[in-house]
């Protein structure tokens, strides 16, 4: 019943993340870096619980998981270059 309760709990966590998302792109008062970075820090934690738990990063050996952070912040680098060069 523990997992349940867990992987109920990080669903609700995603679901809470994904509509502060939503809320940041209508919000049309923020500046466009300000909030790019909110929603890139946002989409960060998503992909680090779905990696962690559902993905079962958390129970692998360490240096598989920092095979993939080591991914992902190239991912988050690439797109932060991406969004400049757009500007």
């Amino acid at each position: 019943m523990s997992h349940l309760r867990l992987y109920t709990g990080i669903f609700a966590a995603l679901a809470a993340f994904a509509t502060a998302q939503v809320f940041v792109e209508q919000a049309g008062g923020l500046p466009y870096w300000t909030a790019f970075w909110v929603i890139i820090a946002l989409s960060l934690v998503k992909a680090v619980l779905v990696a962690w738990y559902f993905q079962h990063l958390k129970w692998e050996p360490r240096s598989v998981s920092a095979t993939i952070f080591t991914g992902l912040l190239a991912a988050i680098a690439l797109t932060a270059a991406a969004a400049y060069s757009i500007l």
